[in-house]
C-alpha cells in the first residue's frame, strides 16, 4: 500500500470495514431481539438512533489522526478525568438499582465507566509500552496494578461488580501479553485470590453474595435472588436447535426473563434463534477479534499493538461474561454484552474504540515502525 493511499482518511474505511460492518450486523440482531413485536414500550428506536451516534463516532475516530492519544499527557488527563467522574458518581448520583453508575439528565443517562474504559485500555497500554523491555522486573505489574485499582475501587464502591471485573480482566490480559514470568504470574493470581477473599467478607453486598451462592446451587433460591440466573438459562435451552423464531421468545417478551434487553440478552436471543444462532454471533465476535489481533500484529509502534490488544480484550471478556451468566456457567454480575445489549455509553464507546483502532492502523502503514517509535518514544 502506497503512503498517499495509507494516508487517506477514507481507507481506514475501506481496509478495515469488519471493524464496523460486524459490530453493524451484531447491533441489528440485538435491536430484532429487544423489539417486543406487539405490546409493550420497545427500546428498539432508542437504540437505532444511538447506533446512529455511535456511527458518527466510529468514522470521527477512523478518519481523523488519532495518533496524539499516544502522548502522556493526553492519557494523564484522560485518566485524571475519569477518577474525577467517578468520585462525582458516588457524591451527586442518584442511584439506579442500586448502583451509583450511571449520571442522569432528564431522559439521558450516561455511564462514565463505560467511555472510561478507552482510556484505561490506553493508560495500560502505554505503560506497558515504555516498559516492555523491563517487563522483568516485577515493579511495574505492581505499579500498573495500582493505576488500574484506583478506577477499580472507586467502581466497586459504586457497587458496580461488573464493570469492576471487565476492567480486572483488561488489566490481567495486558499484563499477560505484556510477557510477564510465570513467577510474577503467580504472584498475580494469588494476590487475585487474596482480593476476592477480601472482597467477599468485606466488599460485597449481601445481593452480590447471593448471586456466587446461586451460582454454585442453582436451585437453592430460584423464586427470590436466582430467580435472573434460573430464567436465562430456561430461555437459553427452550431455543433448542432453531429457536422459536424472532418475536416468539415466551420467556422474554412475555417479562419471566428480567431486563431482557440488557443483562439478559444473549439468552433472548438464544431463545428465539436457538443453537444456530449462538453458533452464528460467536462467529461473528470470532472473526471481529481475529480482526483486531492481526491488525495488533503489524501495529506501528508498541503502544499500537497494545491498544489494539486491549480492545480486543475488552470485548472478548465481554462476549466470555456475559454469555456465562446468560447459560448458566458463571454467577451473575450484571454485564452488557457488546453491540447487543441496549445503551447508549457502552455501544458509542465500543465504536470509538474500533475507530481509534482503524486510525492507528491507518496512520501506522504510512510510517515505517522506527520512525514512528521515535518519533512518539523517542
Amino acid at each position: 500500500m502506497s503512503e498517499e493511499v495509507a494516508r487517506n482518511p477514507f481507507s481506514a474505511l475501506l481496509s478495515e470495514w469488519p471493524l464496523f460492518v460486524i459490530p453493524i450486523v451484531l447491533t441489528l440482531i440485538g435491536v430484532l431481539t429487544m423489539h417486543p413485536f406487539g405490546e409493550g414500550v420497545s427500546l428498539a428506536p432508542k437504540q437505532l438512533t444511538w447506533l446512529t451516534i455511535a456511527l458518527v463516532g466510529y468514522f470521527t475516530c477512523a478518519t481523523l489522526d488519532m495518533r496524539f492519544i499516544r502522548r502522556t499527557p493526553v492519557i494523564i488527563t484522560g485518566y485524571f478525568v475519569l477518577l474525577s467522574l467517578l468520585v462525582l458518581l458516588l457524591v451527586a448520583a442518584h442511584a439506579i438499582m442500586g448502583a451509583k453508575s450511571w449520571f442522569t439528565l432528564g431522559g439521558f443517562s450516561f455511564q462514565p465507566a463505560d467511555l472510561g474504559k478507552v482510556i484505561f485500555i490506553a493508560l495500560i497500554a502505554k505503560y506497558f509500552s515504555r516498559r516492555h523491555m523491563e517487563i522483568g522486573d516485577f515493579r511495574h505489574v505492581l505499579v500498573s496494578g495500582m493505576y488500574a485499582a484506583v478506577p477499580i475501587a472507586l467502581i466497586l464502591v459504586e457497587p458496580d461488580l461488573g464493570t469492576a471485573v471487565i476492567f480486572s480482566s483488561v488489566w490481567f490480559g495486558l499484563v499477560l501479553v505484556s510477557g510477564i514470568s510465570k513467577k510474577h504470574l503467580l504472584a498475580v493470581l494469588l494476590a487475585g485470590v487474596l482480593a476476592a477473599t477480601i472482597l467477599w467478607f468485606g466488599g460485597l453486598h449481601d445481593y452480590q453474595r447471593a448471586r456466587i451462592t446461586n451460582f454454585l446451587n442453582p436451585a437453592a433460591n430460584i423464586h427470590g435472588s436466582g430467580y435472573n440466573a434460573y430464567q436465562a438459562t430456561v430461555a437459553a435451552g427452550s431455543g433448542e436447535v432453531m429457536g422459536k423464531g424472532i418475536g416468539y421468545g415466551t420467556q422474554s417478551k412475555l417479562r419471566f426473563l428480567p431486563e431482557y434487553e440488557t443483562d439478559f440478552i444473549f439468552a433472548a436471543f438464544a431463545e428465539e434463534w436457538g443453537f444456530v444462532g449462538i453458533i452464528l454471533i460467536l462467529l461473528l465476535y470470532g472473526l471481529l477479534l481475529f480482526r483486531l489481533l492481526t491488525i495488533a500484529q503489524r501495529s506501528a509502534t508498541n503502544f499500537d499493538a497494545l491498544f489494539t490488544i486491549g480492545v480486543a480484550i475488552l470485548i472478548g471478556s465481554h462476549v466470555f461474561i456475559h454469555a456465562g451468566i446468560n447459560l448458566g456457567l458463571l454467577p451473575v454480575t450484571g454485564t452488557t454484552i457488546p453491540f447487543m445489549s441496549y445503551g447508549g455509553s457502552h455501544l458509542l464507546m465500543e465504536f470509538i474504540a474500533l475507530g481509534i483502532v482503524a486510525s492507528l492502523a491507518r496512520e501506522g502503514r504510512s510510517v515505517p515502525r522506527e520512525l514512528a517509535h521515535k518519533e512518539y518514544f523517542g
